[in-house]
């Protein structure tokens, strides 16, 4: 039988702390969502001044990144470039700010970020998916 590693609270807060220093850092108003590698969500954190839809996309790009095994930006840019089949995924967060969690080789969970700049959004999720390493 296999075993892989999970996310459990530690490290879901390990990792939206971490984010979430990011964001603060340089003043990102973003929201931050954890989710196992399911795609479902562990953690949230909407900071102050983040528009509410944000909890919606930053969840949606998480789990995109967790289902697809890779960063969100992939399928943005695989749809940008003319694969327009992929807008008929079942997959609602295909923009840039969702980054898997992989240790030892696994993904195991994914962080997804929402409410600045795309690249911000990546960054400020790249910040938490290193937390563990």
């Amino acid at each position: 039988m296999k075993t892989k590693p999970i996310l459990g609270i530690a490290e879901t807060t390990r990792i939206l702390d971490a984010a979430r220093a990011e964001a603060e850092q340089n003043g990102w108003p973003v929201t931050i969502v954890v989710t196992d590698d399911g795609g479902h969500p562990l953690g949230l954190l909407r900071l102050d001044d983040c528009a509410p839809v944000g909890a919606y996309i930053a969840t949606e790009k998480a789990r995109t990144a967790a289902l697809g095994r890779r960063e969100s930006k992939q399928y943005e840019e695989m749809i940008n470039n003319g694969r327009t089949a992929f807008l008929s995924a079942p997959l609602a967060g295909t923009l840039e700010g969702g980054v898997p969690v992989v240790v030892d080789g696994v993904v195991i969970g994914a962080v997804g970020v929402s409410g600045v700049k795309a690249d911000q959004d990546a960054q400020v999720a790249k910040a938490g998916a290193s937390a563990l390493q």
